[in-house]
């Protein structure tokens, strides 16, 4: 069983089809896996075994993508008849009838929930914590942070208590904890993954995306999870070749773009030598490497403005009927978005568009930028959030987060993958970041450069 859990997802996949395991086998080989090493680290708090055994036969293995693979699925999306509580003391004994329609899609394609991940309240945050659950640690080192909000799905790839995992991207919500684990997380362009939202259908900030170990693994489950749905309005139809096909006979960059701090931001030294180090693998692969990025300066206003919007729309409900319940910073998020006026959002809106003016025009150059996904290696867990690097403070729990929030304005897809380690053997991920509306090209060089590197993608053990 121990043997089944070091397999990569497309390995597992194909053990299925070819009936060398069963998604049985699959389930218990997680399940025993969570059992050996969840405890130290906290990644999955909340395990739905008599549903995934239940799920594993009577999965038609021949006719399902996934063919009865286990997930873990971050705890912001429902799973009919699971606890569901989006990390805060509001939802803490919450059950939803249905499933998020992303989940839905998944387990259409032969993907089986096992656990949900922990997250921090409502996903706002990059360290996984909340009232209801408690830490999540990193797994390199259990005193440090894995960043967040998809802290639970990072740590149970990491750990091999899974082989895929969801998660969601607002600001970076899922390319930093991959970073700080040492895993793949990849924030896919609006609309390539339908998604259930209530309150804000049309945002163009919230993706969801997949995490695994592996470009290819990623790559396998946005197969998955592509495709347009009714209720989603900016959903799209999936591509007519795979994303795992494109993924596996991708052709190199032939012009790559390399910002060691995308212009305005302090960069912590292990990090900005790991990430120069590493970009040059793409030289070796035969491209073109200079150092060049797109005007993102203000990327910082407009993010923080529509965030806080954005904040403001999903939970102003939340702050009139449970404000004692809440957390300070999202407290000060919805605060702040229902302080702003229309000119606020107007203003941040007419820079947005300008900013995609200015990057589609920087991607008729290069065919990829890279940069850091995290501006910092992984640090203390019971610190909230970084508030200073290098001499520069921080005004609050976001403004650090700018290396993976610039990218999310732009609307292009971007994926982090590991690139190497600190002198204290801490991963570092490099921030790939493809042109409007490039997935499937971008999926293509991620994995020429994770093969490029040699870095192992095999589950490791919590360590202290």
């Amino acid at each position: 069983m121990s043997d089944l859990t070091e397999l990569s997802a497309v390995e597992a996949v194909a053990a299925v089809k070819n009936r060398e395991a069963s998604p049985s086998d699959l389930v218990n080989a997680a399940l025993a896996r969570i059992e050996a090493v969840n405890e130290p680290v906290n990644a999955l708090p909340t395990v739905c075994a008599d549903r995934a055994r239940a799920a594993a036969e009577s999965v038609d293995v021949g006719a399902a993508p996934l063919a009865g693979l286990p997930i873990a699925v971050k705890d912001l999306n429902d799973v009919a008849g699971v606890r569901t509580t989006y990390g805060s003391p509001i939802y803490a004994d919450h059950v939803p009838e249905r499933s998020d329609i992303m989940v839905e899609g998944l387990e259409a394609q032969g993907a089986i929930p096992l656990a949900k991940s922990n997250t921090p309240e409502f996903g706002a945050g990059a360290n996984t914590f909340n009232e209801v659950f408690g830490k999540t640690r990193n797994p390199w080192n259990t005193a440090l942070t894995c960043g967040g909000s998809s802290g639970g799905s990072a740590v149970a790839l990491a750990t091999g208590m899974v082989w895929l995992a969801t998660g969601s991207d607002l600001g970076g919500s899922l390319r930093t904890p991959a970073s700080f684990s040492g895993v793949v997380g990849m924030r896919p362009s609006p609309g390539i993954v339908a998604r259930s939202s209530a309150t804000a259908s049309y945002d163009m900030l919230s993706v969801q995306g997949p995490m695994a170990r592996t470009v290819e693994d990623v790559a396998l489950m946005l197969d998955a999870m592509a495709g347009q749905h009714g209720e989603d309005p900016i959903s799209r139809p999936a591509p007519v070749t795979s994303y795992l096909a494109t993924a596996q006979a991708a052709a190199r960059p032939a012009k790559v773009a390399f910002s060691p701090d995308l212009g305005f931001l302090p960069v912590d030294r292990r990090v900005r030598e790991v990430v120069a180090g590493a970009v040059r693998r793409f030289e070796e692969l035969g491209a073109t490497v200079e150092e060049a990025c797109p005007d993102l300066s203000d990327t910082p206003d407009i993010f923080q403005t529509l965030r806080a919007a954005l904040f403001a729309t999903g939970h102003a409900s939340d702050l009139e009927n449970h404000r004692d319940k809440l957390k300070p910073d999202v407290v000060w998020n919805i605060e702040k978005g229902l302080a702003l006026s229309a000119d606020d959002i107007g203003r941040a809106e007419r820079g947005r568009s300008a900013l995609y003016a200015r990057v589609a025009k920087f991607f008729e150059e290069y065919d990829l930028l890279a940069c850091p996904t995290a501006l910092v290696p992984p640090f203390d867990v019971d610190q909230r959030y970084v508030e200073e690097i290098d001499g520069h403070r921080f005004d609050n729990y976001v403004d650090w987060l700018g290396v993976t929030y610039a990218i999310t304005c732009t609307s292009c897809p971007a994926i982090s993958v590991p690139c190497g380690m600190t002198e204290d053997g801490l991963p570092v991920g490099i921030q790939l970041v493809g042109r409007p509306r490039g997935d499937a090209e971008l999926l293509g060089f991620a994995n020429l450069f994770q093969k490029a590197t040699g870095i192992s993608t095999k589950p490791i053990e919590p360590r202290g």
